[in-house]
């Protein structure tokens, strides 16, 4: 018993592309006679939309914001996306691919274009950590979970 050829599933990446950078020093240029460590907060986040029959884009958020004390150093933010082809997959298993694996070829471009720019803009690059995609999607699934267990099931009232 073969398969036909045209029902093997597909995942392919059509390529991946800065989508959206945003580079703010406003101290600058007194910023960089501080001489005091920075601290820096990190924003992520994925989102994913079909954009015709058998193609998605994942795109990956990244908002670094780095203070010296009360004052913004820097504040980068980037989009990395992915084009992906993906076909012949069941559909329940497209959530994990559109959060966690598609997140996960994107990642790495979005990671070196972050410490370039932020190296470019006169500051010691940032080396965002590895991210754990799936630890971050099962996190977005229980806090949903959470939330419509709170809102509590949906009250029909019949009209009358």
């Amino acid at each position: 018993m073969s398969s036909m050829p045209g029902n093997d599933p597909v995942f392919a990446i059509q390529r991946t592309y800065l989508k959206d950078l945003s580079l703010e020093i406003p101290g600058a240029p007194q910023i960089f006679l501080e001489n005091q460590q920075p601290a820096v907060e990190i924003q992520l986040d994925v989102a994913s939309q079909g954009v015709v029959e058998g193609i998605y884009e994942t795109a990956v958020t990244v908002t670094v914001t780095t203070k010296v004390g009360d004052k913004v150093a820097f504040l980068v933010e980037a989009k990395e996306a992915g084009i992906f082809e993906i076909r012949n997959v069941p559909q329940e298993q497209m959530p994990l691919i559109l959060n966690v694996v598609c997140p996960n070829i994107v990642y790495p471009y979005l990671r070196a274009n972050v410490a370039d720019i932020i190296q470019r803009a006169g500051f010691p690059p940032i080396h965002l950590a590895e991210i754990n995609f799936e630890a971050l999607y099962q996190q977005r699934l229980q806090q949903q979970q959470e939330q419509e267990v709170q809102k509590g099931p949906e009250l029909y009232v019949p009209n009358r």
